[in-house]
């Protein structure tokens, strides 16, 4: 302020030295009064290319192609207006707003030949802007006490996590081999276990494979007993017409095998080999073979009716509805029987199928022991894999923590790991200081990546940019820049979004309450 009013003194000082003759300059800078003296009654157009008469100076008419002239008035187009505005802040305005009734300057200076009503209000301008400067200079006081506690904290913090890095470097080395050895331990354990268990798993193996060939010998006779007892003509051939006396074929229902009927159940053939029954025929026919010795039920549906229990001939009595062929066909493979006549035990069949699970296989002494070893192995080597992995992780933050820039003097440091909030009416914005931005929608759902901590933008510590977040549709991948201003408490301000996928926040904090702002302030 105090330099405002000596060039305010000094503009005075030089307008009283001009002869009354003299053109009034008003609009001049104060910067280049200097350049506005009278040599010889003549002036120079800043861009050196003319010369004209000192009386051309503010006489309306633009005579230098600069607009130098015609500091004062509006004629020319790129001519530029120094309000003084003495008691507030010095303004320059583009001088073709000089005269066009719109009160620019607070002292009025820019309309004094128009019929604009402006007053000189700049006492009052200046009045409030030095409260509210007063008050930011008070703001900027407190908010940097609590910035040097801050970034006192964060100093402290720093040696700590050195010291910290430190301890867990050697930890990490113990536990790692550590870790080793317990491996070593474990891998010992499991080939002793695993040679063991070995035995049995090819004795159970061994006992599985003689079981199906037994079942599959056993669905071979049966199968072999059944083309024997349909060859009618034993004639080596099972035909159509031989399968057309057999009522439990005649899938639709209708009281008569058809051939088409007969066909399905021979794979389309017109007739089939024993080799050709069992492969082709078999799998088809012994679903219906099991329904009509009643070891296998189809699935009832709407409208079936009950089935005549006392109707042994034929299985018409099972209602109107065709037997559907996925029904039997994808019937379990293991309802194996050694013929298709009355002897099957249905009883004995419903309390086979409510038996437990077979126990888990009995090991000897030596087997049980090695098992509880692997697994105390195991155990043992899971929590120092755990333990490791810990040391690891928190070894790998610190380090991270320490390569982040947290301001010249660690200030913003204890906003690490720190998280705000900001709700408009849509979406609820968060960010996590030197983590990352990432916003959700109010109402819920999924949170989406604004942007991950990249760095500063500049050096003067007052924006946070949050790069590479989740990709936009059809568009780049979202970012966010953080700009601080100091405050007495650290929140978000506000968030805007001024371009497609950039997002803008304005944050408080008093670590941005910086001296230097301070100092400046007090020098002007």
């Amino acid at each position: 302020m105090i330099a405002n009013i000596a060039v305010f003194i000094f503009f005075l000082g030089f307008l009283s030295e001009i002869k009354s003759d003299k053109p009034i300059l008003r609009g001049i800078n104060p910067q280049k009064a200097q350049l506005y003296i009278s040599k010889n009654d003549k002036f120079t157009c800043f861009d050196g290319k003319k010369v004209i008469k000192y009386s051309q100076l503010n006489d309306d008419f633009c005579d230098c192609a600069d607009g130098s002239d015609e500091p004062g008035t509006s004629a020319c187009v790129n001519g530029r207006f120094y309000c003084i505005n003495a008691g507030f802040k010095p303004i320059i305005i583009p001088s073709s707003r000089v005269n066009d009734g719109v009160c620019d300057c607070c002292d009025a200076s820019d309309e004094y030949f128009s019929n604009a009503k402006c007053i000189n209000n700049c006492i009052e301008l200046g009045s409030a802007d030095r409260i509210r400067e007063k008050q930011q200079a008070e703001l900027l006081k407190s908010g940097n006490q609590v910035r040097l506690e801050m970034a006192q904290k964060g100093k402290k913090k720093k040696e700590e996590q050195k010291i910290r890095m430190s301890e867990l470097e050697k930890a990490r080395e113990q536990a790692e081999q550590l870790k080793e050895e317990k491996y070593k331990i474990k891998d010992d354990a499991e080939i002793l276990e695993n040679a063991a268990l070995d035995v049995y798993k090819q004795a159970d193996e061994e006992e599985k494979k003689q079981k199906m060939e037994l079942e599959s010998e056993a669905n071979r006779n049966e199968a072999e007993e059944t083309f024997r007892k349909f060859d009618s003509n034993a004639n080596g051939k099972m035909e159509i017409i031989e399968l057309q006396t057999r009522i439990m074929f005649d899938k639709d229902r209708n009281g008569v095998v058809e051939v088409e009927e007969a066909r399905y159940f021979l794979d389309e053939n017109d007739e089939l080999d024993l080799e050709g029954f069992v492969t082709l025929a078999w799998p088809r026919i012994k679903p219906f073979l099991m329904l009509d010795s009643g070891l296998f039920k189809a699935p009832k549906k709407e409208g079936d009716e009950h089935i005549d229990d006392e109707d042994d001939e034929s299985i018409d009595a099972a209602g109107d509805e065709p037997i559907e062929e996925a029904e039997l066909l994808n019937e379990d493979e293991e309802h194996h029987h050694g013929d298709d006549d009355a002897d099957y035990d249905e009883e004995a069949e419903g309390q086979q199928e409510d038996q437990p699970e077979p126990p888990q296989p009995q090991y000897d002494e030596e087997t049980q022991r090695l098992i509880h070893l692997a697994n105390e192995a195991r155990n043992q080597y899971d929590v120092t894999d755990r333990e490791f992995r810990e040391i690891d992780r928190e070894l790998s933050d610190i380090r991270n923590a320490l390569e982040k820039d947290f301001g010249p003097e660690e200030e913003f440091a204890p906003l690490n790991g720190e998280c705000f909030s900001f709700e408009d009416r849509e979406y609820v914005y968060k960010l996590c200081p030197f983590d990352k931005a990432v916003q959700q929608p109010r109402n819920g759902g999924a949170e989406t990546r604004l942007g991950t901590w990249d760095s500063w933008k500049g050096s003067d510590y007052r924006q946070m940019l949050y790069a590479n977040g989740a990709g936009c549709w059809n568009g780049p991948s979202r970012s966010a820049i953080v700009e601080l201003e100091c405050g007495l408490d650290t929140r978000i301000l506000s968030v805007s979004e001024p371009n497609r996928c950039e997002y803008f926040y304005k944050m408080q904090t008093p670590a941005a309450c910086s001296t230097t702002r301070l100092e400046i302030h007090d020098e002007l």
